[in-house]
């Protein structure tokens, strides 16, 4: 027999309730989009902005999820529940999530308070999936003590998790590829706290000297100064330490107001996005694909510029 999902309303109160099947469909539909998960999130925004929400990224091989795994498993030790969600990228072919995080966080698995969710990017670039942010809600609203956001691991673009989590952490490792690659990585400049993983091996400390090193040239004109942490996910050395870290970065948000800043910040970016792709959607409905074709051929002729055509996709009634 087909599976007969609950109305969202239902669903919604199910999943408050503590039901975890209504959870993960209640996540798939935000994750799907549309007008049930719009009314969705404007029921639970009102619940959201209590949890500790942290992004972390860094390189592919920096072992990221099994960290996660373990920052999860100490968070649940000090009696907090906990949502993963670690952002994959997506198959050309199906469009799902191709690594599958869940997979190296196992003895996460039956346990009630800790939720793990994949999922695709499905094209989107920067390193996180379209609807994470949207995601970061529900998780907050559900009420879940700490979410943590894992990118897909590209390397330098992923500066969107700045966008989604105001506490960044960045994940290095010895010898991944050469010193300068390490040095060069856009994210460093935006990471709230840095950790060296994999420390049990040889390096390490060469590669704390040298974070601290680029941290020394930067220019961020802000009290807090990036802590480097080295740690072993495999044996799980290092990791209370960088919980520690985060709850340090967490309460220096809520000083001053740094914290409501970021928040309106995110949300001003948001309405403006929200806002582009409306307005986007509104201009290509007054035209019809004959005439969207017809100015995509007399730019490409080089009979008008760019702009022209822009101008006259503007000017359709």
């Amino acid at each position: 027999m087909p599976r007969t999902d609950p109305d969202p309303a239902t669903l919604l109160q199910q999943a408050l309730a503590g039901d975890v099947r209504s959870r993960a469909r209640l996540f798939s539909l935000i994750e799907n989009g549309g007008a049930a998960a719009q009314a969705a999130l404007s029921a639970l925004a009102p619940l959201a902005g209590r949890a500790c929400v942290v992004g972390i990224t860094g390189p592919p091989g920096a072992g990221k999820s099994t960290l996660i795994g373990r920052l999860a498993g100490e968070i649940r030790r000090r009696g907090q529940t906990v949502a993963i969600l670690a952002v994959d990228p997506s198959s050309p072919l199906t469009g799902g999530a191709v690594l599958g995080d869940r997979i190296r966080m196992q003895e996460l698995h039956g346990d009630s308070g800790a939720y793990v969710r994949s999922l695709s990017t499905r094209g989107a670039v920067g390193g996180l999936a379209r609807a994470v942010g949207d995601m970061v809600v529900v998780a907050d609203a559900l009420g879940y003590d700490v979410v943590l956001v894992e990118t897909v691991g590209a390397g330098q673009d992923e500066a969107d998790i700045d966008g989604v989590t105001p506490t960044v952490v960045l994940v290095e490792v010895p010898h991944l590829g050469d010193d300068v690659q390490a040095i060069k990585a856009g994210i460093l400049e935006l990471a709230d706290i840095l950790v060296v993983n994999k420390a049990d091996r040889g390096g390490a400390d060469q590669a704390v000297a040298i974070l601290r090193a680029m941290l020394s040239l930067g220019h961020r004109h802000e009290p807090w100064h990036p802590p480097i942490v080295k740690t072993a996910a495999t044996t799980g050395e290092g990791v209370p330490k960088l919980l520690e870290a985060i709850r340090d970065h967490q309460t220096y948000l809520q000083q001053d107001g740094r914290l409501a800043a970021w928040r309106t910040g995110r949300v001003r970016t948001q309405l403006l996005t929200a806002f582009r792709d409306r307005i986007l959607a509104q201009a290509l409905a007054r035209v019809s694909a004959e005439q969207l074709e017809a100015l995509v051929d007399d730019v490409a002729s080089r009979q008008i510029s760019l702009d022209q055509a822009v101008d006259r996709l503007l000017k359709r009634d």
